[in-house]
């Protein structure tokens, strides 16, 4: 199986972690410990979780996000969520998550907007 991971410090000195396919049960642990592993290696300002090319999330995939901003939070590091899809916004926006990873309000409505069509 592919790693679904990819992690590299920005010259700024921004952690990009990039998630790749689904981000369920089966990954979860993997996209957790990623996201813990660039916050602890690098000691970043700032993590960003690149979702441009994730296909799928669940309430495992979503917990492994949150683990991932606990993390980040602990270690006084901003945690940013970047590349949603229209669903995965839709998704994070539901469960009340785009404020708490770091989306600006205005993507949200233009995300939204470009999903539904309005």
């Amino acid at each position: 199986m592919e790693n679904p991971i990819r992690s590299a410090l920005g010259e700024d000195g921004t952690a990009l972690v990039s998630i790749r396919g689904e981000i369920d049960f089966s990954s979860a642990d993997e996209v957790a410990q990623g996201i813990r592993d660039a916050v602890f290696q690098w000691s970043p300002p700032e993590v960003r979780i690149d979702l441009a090319e994730a296909t799928f999330i669940d309430s495992t995939g979503l917990g492994a996000l949150i683990e991932g901003y606990r993390a980040a939070t602990d270690a006084q590091t901003r945690f940013v969520v970047t590349n949603p899809s229209p669903s995965f916004r839709r998704v994070l926006s539901v469960t009340g998550l785009c404020d708490l990873f770091g989306m600006p309000e205005e993507e949200q409505a233009a995300d939204l907007s470009r999903a539904t069509g309005a």
